[in-house]
């Protein structure tokens, strides 16, 4: 019990970003949570947290462990739903969002799917590429995808992304095939416009000066851009440059033969897929069962190739 109340006190502090808040939330003083965080950093031997009068920050260690914790914590209470629920059947209005392009091609074709198994729970699906803040217009859940900012909001990793360049047979059979990064400003690349809300560049794990891999940002430049990544996917699939698209929306076609990655060997790591939530003590059983659903479709072998 005293190791459990530890990890919880550790995600609290973590998610609220101080011990004053996660210890109001708690109906505990302030002292008492960070007697449990000092507890689990000793038994763990590691520091998780920076603590200072002004901010708490989260350690390389703390940062990986608050991941498995909240996905720790998420699966115990599901697992004690599942008994405690009993024969109780999923109900009431279940309000999803997540990103217009990802959200079209996977998320969109699953929500019939649950409804099938879940036929006394209504879905509203809201896609958009803005950030959507879930407690303020009641969202129950998003799946977004890429690094996650720090928030209040519990996440719980479905599955990993990686970026690939691609491009078409055809235009490299005209133009040549990058071999280095350094490459790519001899190439027609086609990037997102200034104004979209990606703009720190292309990814790639390059060597650095004392020999480790460390991840580098690029802009390469080409005569087309756009605002919509859509858009840049169909363009690269008509021939007219080398795109840096995530892996959910170009495995279909590699393994089709329509694009050809290029410059793997420099493939940044891969970040996530993720479904956030506000920070509940007891998550709806319809939240539950979407959130149990969506990690087991995403986990289907050849699911990112359909």
């Amino acid at each position: 019990m005293d190791r459990l109340k530890q990890l919880e006190s550790f995600v609290s502090v973590a998610t609220r970003g101080s011990l004053t808040a996660a210890a109001r939330a708690e109906g505990v003083a302030p002292a008492v949570m960070g007697r449990r965080l000092d507890a689990l950093e000793e038994r763990l031997g590691v520091r998780l947290l920076m603590r200072t009068t002004r901010r708490i920050t989260l350690t390389y260690e703390g940062t990986a462990f608050l991941e498995d914790c909240q996905r720790l914590l998420v699966e115990l209470a599901n697992a004690e739903a599942s008994v405690g629920a009993g024969g109780v059947k999923a109900s009431g209005h279940l309000r999803v969002t997540a990103p217009a392009g990802f959200g079209r091609r996977h998320v969109a074709p699953l929500v019939p799917r649950f409804h099938e198994l879940h036929p006394e729970v209504t879905i509203s699906l809201n896609l958009s590429d803005r950030l959507v803040d879930l407690t303020g217009e009641s969202f129950d859940c998003a799946v977004r995808v890429g690094d996650l900012p720090d928030s209040s909001l519990v996440s719980l990793r479905l599955a990993d992304n990686r970026r690939r360049c691609v491009a078409t047979k055809e235009f490299l059979r005209r133009h040549g095939t990058p071999r280095h990064p350094s490459d790519l400003p001899r190439f027609a690349c086609l990037t997102l416009s200034s104004d979209a809300s990606q703009t720190r560049g292309w990814a790639f794990a390059m060597p650095g000066a004392s020999g480790a891999h460390e991840v580098v940002h690029l802009k390469p430049g080409g005569p087309l851009d756009c605002s919509d990544g859509q858009v840049l996917h169909d363009w690269c699939l008509a021939g007219y440059g080398i795109a840096w698209r995530s892996t959910w929306e170009v495995e279909a076609e590699i393994a089709a033969g329509l694009l050809v990655p290029v410059l793997d060997e420099f493939a940044a790591p891969p970040n996530g897929i993720y479904a956030v939530f506000p920070q509940r003590k007891h998550l709806p059983l319809r939240v539950r069962l979407w959130l149990d659903f969506l990690k087991a479709q995403y986990a289907r072998p050849g699911f990112w190739g359909l």
